[in-house]
């Protein structure tokens, strides 16, 4: 991967920031999509100071607009894009179904679903250009299962799945690969988020009886971003410590 150009949205922080390292020092140049404009400059600083080359772009990735003119000045700067990492995510307000509102479930969707869609959209033309690509989505063991209390969350990562599989096949006769990678709880701020009813419940679940290291979300998505990734496409690679094999 030397020298590849990849975008990782949402790694001013957590599983992004893990997965920007890890393809950095696996030799990509490595472009950072986040509207945390303070934590994005800093995660590519950190970058930069450990020898990598790093950009960031002040983007709102469930916004057309802001993508667009974020993906003008990377074609302009690197005419290309090797690797698309869809990190960007939440797993909004833990409620029952019925006692969530429209603009909750719209402010998740737009998170976790359209900005998949739109950086998918726009950066696979770009790839057909080279006919090679890699293109990794961070789903989760909750879009295989579902969470109580977690209705929008599970049913966007769900939603993520499916789109991973449409786009691979579509793109299955290319050299481009689409796959996606579905964490069990991964040891994050976002887990701030829920509550410690709804974390006990989830971990209870996993048979190691542990949260995953963001490392090894990175480690998996690392090889999803490689050329030997070659015969994999439309495919959900687990993570979960056992809870779901399928």
């Amino acid at each position: 991967m030397n020298q590849q150009v990849a975008i990782i949205t949402g790694a001013a922080r957590g599983i992004g920031n893990g997965i920007a390292q890890r393809l950095g020092a696996d030799g990509c140049k490595v472009i950072i999509f986040d509207f945390d404009s303070k934590g994005g400059d800093k995660a590519s600083e950190d970058l930069i100071n450990q020898g990598i080359e790093a950009y960031f772009f002040d983007t709102d990735v469930t916004n057309e607009k802001s993508v667009l003119n974020s993906m003008n000045l990377v074609k302009e700067k690197f005419q290309q894009v090797d690797i698309l990492v869809n990190n960007v995510g939440i797993t909004g307000s833990p409620n029952n179904l019925w006692e969530t509102s429209v603009q909750e479930m719209d402010r998740v969707y737009f998170a976790n679903l359209r900005s998949v869609f739109l950086m998918c959209n726009v950066v696979t033309p770009i790839m057909l250009q080279k006919n090679y690509g890699r293109i990794i989505n961070i789903a989760s063991i909750a879009g295989k299962e579902g969470n109580p209390k977690m209705s929008p969350y599970s049913s966007t990562k769900a939603a993520v799945i499916g789109l991973t599989k449409s786009l691979g096949k579509e793109l299955a006769e290319t050299g481009i690969r689409v796959n996606c990678v579905t964490p069990a709880v991964v040891k994050t701020k976002l887990l701030e988020q829920v509550t410690e009813e709804v974390l006990d419940y989830m971990v209870e679940k996993i048979p190691m009886k542990r949260t995953v290291e963001i490392s090894e979300v990175a480690s998996i998505v690392s090889w999803l971003s490689s050329k030997e990734c070659s015969a994999s496409t439309g495919a959900v690679f687990d993570i979960s410590g056992g809870r779901a094999t399928y």
